[in-house]
């Protein structure tokens, strides 16, 4: 991996190992995407001071997550068929994220299941939670993540309705991959790929089957998630898992000050400014351009995480200038996880962290803690 320097060469890997489906599942945003360019657009517009002849001789990129320490304000987000991506991704990433010294979140869509992940690791993760319709059933699962030893829960809150994604219609996404004929020649042609996802744990969604009725007979992904997930979801079902789950628990998918400030009150102990990574709300603000209002209206109340277009260090240094304690990174790990399994993560990791350092530098600042909007150009 010598000549990996940056995320973008890991998703070129990314692009070339893993059958066309699975890439664009993570890769590509809903309808014409415009929110998940804006993302990345409106993060590259956030120029930064350079400031000079300042000792950054004992720069540190520690801090704490939920009062955690945490050696980068870094999360590695929840994303769904991780395990497609690279036989029992979600082990791997996992692994990473805790040698690294960070929290990985399970989705609930995983390939490993809760107990998958548990059994292979030695410390405690956090799990990500969608309420399905089957309200019995959603509580089981909350359950399992507490046996399980889970520290953290990431509740989605903007996924009630399903945003149409035109590549995994077209691609025919399915959970294992549907037999066609240009299918099976995308899996043939990647004969790595195929051997490390037929020596995984699972092929279908670990957290699901067996334990939720209705996946059988059902066509694609699309058409079971659109069965499933409950668009009745309402601030009373977070009070519902607020009064079962006993741990810390985060709510994901924030984009408006009006909804952050009823995040707060609901004695959740962090939000996520998110916009599902483009995925969803087409035409939806970009995360980072909303970030300073919501940091603005709750910062002080309730820990404020941000998730949408990071792909460099630099890009976490404007998240955290703006306001935000930690951010989440996705297709950035996943890039990793896909080009090159476990190692391909720690490097995605590696990257971040670095850069993120050089450019505390090149700014100035020696702490996370420092950094502020001073870092950045204010015109």
């Amino acid at each position: 991996m010598k000549t990996i320097t940056c995320i973008e060469d890991l998703r070129r890997v990314h692009r070339r190992k893993v059958p066309r489906a699975f890439f664009d599942y993570a890769d590509r945003g809903s309808y014409a995407e415009e929110t998940l360019r804006a993302n990345r657009d409106d993060l590259a517009r956030i120029t930064f001071r350079q400031r000079i002849l300042v000792d950054v001789s004992a720069r540190d990129t520690a801090t704490t997550i939920l009062g955690e320490p945490a050696r980068l304000p870094l999360i590695l987000a929840p994303v769904g068929l991780t395990g497609m991506q690279h036989g029992d991704g979600e082990i791997l990433a996992c692994r990473a994220a805790q040698a690294a010294g960070i929290p990985f979140t399970l989705s609930t869509m995983s390939i490993c299941s809760i107990e998958d992940v548990a059994r292979a690791v030695d410390k405690p993760f956090w799990f990500q939670l969608y309420v399905m319709k089957d309200r019995g059933f959603v509580r089981a699962l909350i359950e399992r993540a507490i046996t399980a030893r889970c520290n953290a829960l990431v509740l989605t809150v903007d996924l009630q309705v399903i945003g149409q994604r035109h590549a995994d219609i077209k691609n025919g996404m399915t959970v294992p991959p549907e037999v066609r004929l240009k299918n099976l020649f995308d899996i043939a042609i990647r004969p790595g790929w195929a051997l490390g996802v037929l020596r995984g744990k699972r092929k279908v969604f670990g957290n699901l089957a067996g334990h939720l009725k209705g996946i059988e007979g059902i066509a694609s992904l699309a058409q079971w998630t659109a069965s499933q997930f409950d668009p009745s979801l309402s601030w009373k079902d977070v009070e519902w898992i607020r009064s079962i789950w006993p741990g810390k628990l985060i709510l994901k998918g924030i984009l408006d000050v009006e909804d952050a400030r009823e995040a707060a009150r609901t004695g959740a102990e962090a939000l996520v400014v998110s916009n599902h990574g483009g995925r969803q709300l087409d035409g939806a603000p970009s995360s980072i351009s909303m970030l300073p209002k919501i940091a603005d209206a709750v910062g002080g109340k309730i820990e404020v995480m941000f998730d949408g277009g990071v792909r460099s260090g630099q890009d976490v240094m404007r998240a955290l200038a703006l306001g935000a304690r930690s951010c989440m990174i996705g297709r950035a790990y996943i890039h990793g996880l896909g080009a090159y399994g476990e190692a391909g993560v720690a490097k995605a990791i590696d990257i971040i962290g670095k850069e993120l350092s050089t450019t505390m530098g090149l700014c100035g600042v020696n702490r996370v803690a420092d950094i502020s909007r001073d870092a950045l150009n204010a015109g």
